[in-house]
């Protein structure tokens, strides 16, 4: 159950996340736990440029987004684990495994964000990530990050 400690307002992420408009692809943070998971909210409106040109007479949310907003959310996962984030504490998002995308996401939708935090090795993290929307998996994949180095 969560505490209003784990949740997450705008300004909050504001402060976490360097992206913006019209990048900016995280509402809210309903949960977290920290090196466990996360869960996170994405209203999408049909105001959001995108949906001007992806289609025009049938919006639909583009999956490239899908996948970015849930790698937003795994960043907030990594900030909130590893504490303030700087130049020696910097996380690449290096790639992705397993995508799968299965069904649209349309203006009005609700998406819902799940971040589990899988597996470490050495500067390499892996998360499982799930996107749903009206109770149904429309999106899953494995997403990574890395752990720049610094070399002096």
């Amino acid at each position: 159950m969560s505490s209003n400690y784990n949740v997450l307002d705008i300004k909050k992420i504001l402060k976490i996340l360097p992206h913006r408009y019209p990048l900016l692809l995280i509402d809210k943070i309903l949960d977290f736990k920290i090196f466990n998971y996360l869960k996170a909210l994405k209203n999408c409106t049909i105001n959001e440029p995108f949906f001007q040109g992806h289609f025009l007479k049938e919006p639909i949310f583009p999956g490239i987004l899908i996948i970015e907003a849930m790698t937003q959310a795994a960043a907030i996962l990594i900030y909130k684990s590893t504490g303030a984030l700087n130049v020696n504490k910097l996380y690449y998002f290096v790639g992705i495994e397993n995508a799968r995308f299965k069904q649209n996401i349309i203006p009005g939708d609700q998406i819902f964000i799940e971040v589990v935090y899988f597996k470490k090795k050495r500067n390499l993290i892996k998360f499982k990530v799930i996107a749903i929307v009206n109770n149904k998996n429309i999106c899953h994949a494995t997403i990574l990050f890395y752990k720049k180095i610094d070399i002096k």
